[in-house]
């Protein structure tokens, strides 16, 4: 008996859209010689259906879906809690990245695709992803999600 896997259909593969988000707080001392509000950043991830974030923390990673609709703007919800959210697009490069130190910023590259050595802290990771917006390869989407679901 041969069982049958359905390949996927490509064209309703999900189109994912990320936000990477810089928060102020930091639990570890050291952190604080970093920029304030630029001391830890993560990312959210919406695939149509379900938000992900993916919280590199110096302990472990924090791996989260979260339980509200794929259409709830959670990077306005955030952004209105004194977070600071810039969208980033997902790249998948074909070459190998370069070898460097684990850290919050280092994930998020990864995670996003990014290659630049000298990226280091969340400020340098906000002003690059800052600079993409101004480019033309890279426009945010206007319409982010749908209208935010906690606003009356």
């Amino acid at each position: 008996m041969t069982i049958r896997i359905p390949e996927p259909n490509i064209d309703e593969a999900p189109a994912l859209k990320a936000w990477v988000v810089f928060s102020g707080q930091a639990d570890l001392h050291w952190l604080k010689i970093l920029k304030p509000g630029f001391r830890h950043c993560y990312v959210i991830i919406n695939d149509g259906k379900h938000w992900i974030s993916i919280d590199p923390l110096s302990n472990y990673t924090d791996i989260s879906v979260h339980n509200m609709p794929a259409d709830f703007d959670l990077p306005l919800w955030m952004q209105s809690r004194g977070h600071t959210i810039l969208p980033a697009p997902l790249e998948r490069p074909e070459k190998q990245a370069p070898w460097m130190p684990f850290s919050c910023v280092e994930a998020v590259k990864r995670i996003l695709g990014i290659h630049k050595y000298f990226m280091l802290t969340p400020w340098h990771l906000y002003r690059y992803l800052q600079k993409l917006q101004t480019q033309e390869t890279f426009k945010p989407q206007d319409d982010i999600i749908g209208e935010p679901a906690w606003e009356a």
